[in-house]
């Protein structure tokens, strides 16, 4: 068995089945795309903190000119 990746090419009319090495361009495109999902993944987490942190302070500051945990709760419904 061979260590490069693998396609299967499905022939739907006749049910023929082929294996086959991805070629290098196929590869390519493979790494590619893994690299940009996860950098999508890397932006997502990295902007649901920026909100989750832009939250909380706001949320302090709320509670420094003396709003209560409710009356802060209430703000956000």
């Amino acid at each position: 068995m061979s260590d490069t990746p693998q396609a299967v090419d499905i022939n739907c009319t006749t049910g023929e089945v082929i294996t086959r090495d991805l070629t290098a361009e196929e590869i390519a495109a493979q790494q590619a795309a893994a690299a940009q999902a996860e950098a999508d993944r890397q932006a997502r987490e990295a902007e649901a903190a920026k909100v989750a942190a832009d939250k909380a302070s706001a949320e302090a500051k709320l509670a420094a000119i003396g709003l209560t945990a409710d009356e802060i709760a209430a703000l956000s419904k």
